[in-house]
């Protein structure tokens, strides 16, 4: 039996260079600033990867694998919640290609190989938006946003 899958794709355009929006998705001290989370790998293809909450607790909520690197118009990751880990069928895949365009960089991020109607689809569909949108508040004004942040009451 083959599970249905899904996936989510998100479009943004950056005033930035392709290199800046690389090193902002590798870098740790970089990625805490508008993720709230470290991505911490060698980022050579066959190495694992680690999102780890930029707290004193220091918690690996997702983990994978690198596939594919290279800087700075393209990184293909594995996906999966920490707790997962050792379930081969948990496993995501996030694509980010980063193109120029004119004074600017598009970034695509495609998230496929979701299982459809899982806890992770639901959840990566809220996520990847604030975050993505945060990256570029950063890039573009030294300033991320508060991706924790929740709805104001009505």
């Amino acid at each position: 039996m083959t599970r249905e899958t899904t996936s989510f794709v998100y479009v943004t355009y950056i005033l930035s260079t392709p290199d800046k929006v690389f090193e902002a998705i590798t870098k740790p001290d970089i990625a805490r600033r508008y993720w709230g989370h470290e991505n911490v790998s060698d980022w050579k293809p066959g190495s694992k990867w680690e999102h780890v909450r930029a707290n004193d607790e220091r918690t690996v909520e997702l983990v994978g694998k690198v596939v594919e690197a290279s800087p700075p118009t393209r990184l293909v990751i594995t996906w999966a919640n920490a707790s997962q880990a050792a379930d081969p069928a948990s496993y995501s895949r996030v694509t980010f290609e980063i193109e120029e365009y004119e004074a600017m960089v598009r970034l695509t991020v495609t998230h496929d190989e979701l299982e459809a109607g899982s806890g992770m689809a639901k959840g990566i569909s809220k996520g990847w938006p604030v975050v993505l949108s945060s990256l570029k508040s950063l890039l573009e004004t030294g300033r991320g946003l508060d991706v924790f942040a929740k709805p104001k009451a009505a």
